[in-house]
């Protein structure tokens, strides 16, 4: 949008503190390349366009916006005389995509001494070489220290996973170590029983009975109940009592087994009433290392499917065999971050979720989203354990018009006022030194701003902390940079 240009006074422009220590020969030049301009109320520039030129307000109101998602949110809005906005990085050449990173329009009429981008850069290079140079190297040092350490905060949360992986992949891992164990015992004992039977005076139709018990243990320990603890001492008693009561030696060692697998004292009634008297102790023992094998069988099967899940969860918290960008359902990711971070969340934090399973599939880069998770699952985790106690993290799903809520909400000690507003700068933390980069919010925020079109606010209270992504149920297409190492450009705020 041009405005209404005017006449150019080095007096007044010399009255902004910009160009306050200048040369009337400095000033006169600035006059002559650069024009003063005034605007109705209405848009200056737009971002994403051309930066064409070097705003300074002399008087007037100036609003600063930027693009989040399909909305213009405001960042700044000031009437301070001498304020400046626009091309600020042209000294950088073609370094750095020459646009404007905001959006900029004014709420009255408003006039502006306006210089051409290129004779900003010509003037900062010409009067000012060295702070042009230290810019430079502060603008791209900067950039390079947010990526090296944007890096090591994602290698951290890697540590971090791998430890909590290890260790939940350990347990079952050992579980399915010493059952194999065990169970190579037990089929040895087994043979060796085997072998007594076979020895003995039975016939083949008693053997074969035995034989057909031991096929209808098998199918009652597949079906075997959950009892309680109440419930199943009870039974112990009662099956031990039985035991006890038909010769059977220690049976308050078998009793224990046989309640796991579901048998009663009705089943060994029926055991009982089929094999002879002399032989039911044999039998007993017979069926006992049957359950047992059943059982240790059992928990290897249990075991092993443990680690099969892990191993996908893993696979799916990082995408490692899929598509970088595709349509995904959110719940997927949520469920396999939480179990991945299983071992840091810890027993203390009640993990709640209020998933709305009716929602669609939104088209996202899921590896990232997975990282974003991670990043608001930690800080919450962080801030319930500051508190010395246990606490909640409540992990919601909704539908907010035409997007996607995925809300992180805990009991934690809530967030300051006076630092709400700086918790997704770059670089700003409330983590003791090495526990924290910074960088965590950071990143989470341009993953879901400036990837996926959406947006991440919070809302905090004492004991109540929700952290907000709203992700768009349609989007267009991916950008062709899937990395999210370099650092975005903040919103320019009139100085």
């Amino acid at each position: 949008m041009s405005g209404q240009v005017m006449p150019c006074s080095p007096q007044e422009i010399a009255s902004l503190f910009l160009f306050e220590k200048l040369t009337p020969e400095q000033l006169g030049r600035l006059c002559g390349e650069g024009r003063v301009e005034r605007f109705v109320a209405g848009p200056v520039y737009t971002e994403g366009s051309p930066a064409t030129c070097f705003y300074v307000m002399i008087e007037g109101t100036v609003v600063l916006s930027r693009r989040v998602g399909g909305d213009d949110v405001e960042v700044s809005r000031t009437s301070q005389r001498g304020v400046y906005a626009g091309a600020m990085q042209a000294y950088l050449g073609d370094q750095v995509p020459q646009t404007y990173t905001n959006s900029m329009r004014v709420t009255e009429p408003t006039r502006f001494f306006v210089l051409p981008a290129q004779s900003f850069a010509d003037i900062m290079r010409e009067w000012f070489p060295m702070a042009a140079h230290l810019l430079e190297g502060l603008f791209f040092g900067s950039k390079n220290t947010q990526r090296a350490i944007g890096q090591r905060e994602r290698l951290l949360a890697l540590g971090s996973l791998s430890a909590g992986l290890t260790h939940e992949l350990n347990n079952p891992a050992a579980a399915a170590v010493r059952a194999t164990a065990t169970l190579r015992e037990r089929v040895g004992k087994m043979r060796h029983k085997l072998a007594h039977i076979s020895q003995g005076q039975y016939s083949r139709e008693t053997i074969a009975d035995l034989i057909e018990i031991q096929e209808r243990t098998v199918e009652r320990v597949a079906k075997a109940p959950a009892l309680s603890p109440l419930d199943a001492s009870d039974r112990e008693d009662e099956l031990a009592d039985w035991l006890d009561d038909h010769g059977i030696a220690e049976g308050w060692r078998l009793a224990p087994t046989f309640v796991q697998a579901g048998l009663d004292t009705d089943w060994l009634e029926q055991v009982a009433a089929t094999v002879a008297e002399e032989i039911l102790p044999s039998a007993i023992g017979w069926l006992n290392y049957t359950v047992e094998t059943e059982l240790l069988m059992d928990e290897i099967d249990d075991s092993t499917t443990r680690i099969s899940h892990l191993v996908d969860a893993a696979k799916q918290y990082s995408q490692l065999d899929r598509a970088p960008y595709r349509v995904v359902d959110v719940h997927e990711l949520l469920d396999s971050t939480l179990l991945m971070l299983s071992g840091k969340i810890g027993s203390r934090v009640r993990v709640v979720k209020e998933y709305d399973r009716s929602l669609p599939d939104v088209p996202a880069y899921p590896a990232e989203l997975n990282q974003v998770w991670t990043n608001l699952i930690d800080n919450a985790v962080f801030a319930i354990g500051s508190t010395g106690g246990e606490g909640t993290l409540t992990v919601r799903t909704a539908r907010e018009g035409d997007r996607l809520l995925v809300e992180f909400r805990d009991t934690g000690p809530g967030i300051p006022a006076d630092i709400r507003s700086r918790i997704f700068d770059p670089f700003f933390t409330t983590k003791p030194v090495g526990e924290g980069t910074g960088l965590g919010l950071d990143i989470s925020w341009r993953i879901v701003v400036s990837k996926h079109h959406g947006s991440l606010q919070v809302e905090s209270a004492p004991g109540d902390t929700r952290f907000q992504v709203l992700l768009p149920l349609t989007a267009p297409a991916p950008e062709t940079e899937t990395g999210t190492g370099s650092a975005t450009e903040t919103a320019e705020e009139p100085v």
